[in-house]
């Protein structure tokens, strides 16, 4: 199944969270912060600001959605939600 976004919306999939501190000690699954980087997967024919393959920050995860497609998990965020893109 392919997701292709409408109007001002990103399909975004979301970067594992870090499972160990820079010091090295190991965080059980609930102390562990959610991801909020995530790799463009596709955009909508109202985005021209970030592309597909990109990195991006997105803000205000309670208003994404999320959508599974197989054993991969998806989020589809809008073009307002992004604050920056990674390098």
């Amino acid at each position: 199944m392919t997701i292709q976004p409408k109007a001002e919306y990103i399909v975004v999939q979301a970067e594992e969270a870090a499972l160990k501190t820079a010091s090295g000690l190991y965080l059980p699954g609930n102390a562990q912060e959610k991801p909020k980087t995530a790799k463009v997967i596709a955009v909508g024919t109202g985005v021209t600001e970030v592309l597909k393959g990109d990195r991006i920050i997105y803000k205000n995860e309670y208003e994404a959605t999320n959508v599974k497609s197989g054993k991969e998990e998806f989020t589809l965020v809008h073009k307002a939600n992004v604050i920056a893109t990674v390098k």
